[in-house]
């Protein structure tokens, strides 16, 4: 909440662009480069930032998608676009876009929704999870699990 109202962003926005680039795992990186929770590029962050900081990292990757937010006059499938593809994503056509962006957008924008009417299950989060995000999930939770051990006494 604190995070979403810093950047003026729909909590529900935050917490869905977080699920489906980390599924909460503050050390996760892709194959691309990307790092943290909102799986931020390391251009990013100035010297000195810890980009693996979850504070850092969500303030750098909310303040990208607020920016994309501001650019696609307020449109959540264009800012979800501008987060996954990059903000020039905004200005093209949705054919345009690479296959990757057109899933994100789709499995965003169908979270959002099935959030926003209150239903139980959620076939876009279901098709996320089938398109690889279990793996993600489960790394993120076998992660969470060894910190949690680490830390007991």
């Amino acid at each position: 909440m604190r995070w979403s109202a810093a950047h003026n962003l729909d909590p529900n926005l935050v917490a869905t662009v977080m699920q489906i680039e980390s599924c909460g795992h503050p050390s996760v990186r892709s194959t691309a480069g990307a790092i943290g929770l909102f799986q931020v590029m390391p251009y990013h962050f100035s010297p000195g930032e810890d980009p693996l900081d979850p504070q850092t990292n969500a303030r750098r990757g909310l303040a990208y998608l607020a920016r994309g937010f501001e650019l696609s006059g307020g449109r959540t499938d264009l800012a979800l676009a501008g987060y996954n593809g990059g903000h020039r994503a905004i200005e093209q056509d949705a054919s345009q876009w690479p296959s990757e962006t057109q899933r994100y957008v789709t499995w965003g924008s169908g979270i959002l929704t099935d959030i926003a009417t209150g239903s139980t299950q959620s076939s876009s989060l279901q098709s996320w999870l089938l398109a690889g995000g279990d793996n993600l999930c489960r790394r993120a939770s076998l992660a969470q699990a060894s910190l949690s051990t680490s830390s007991t006494p």
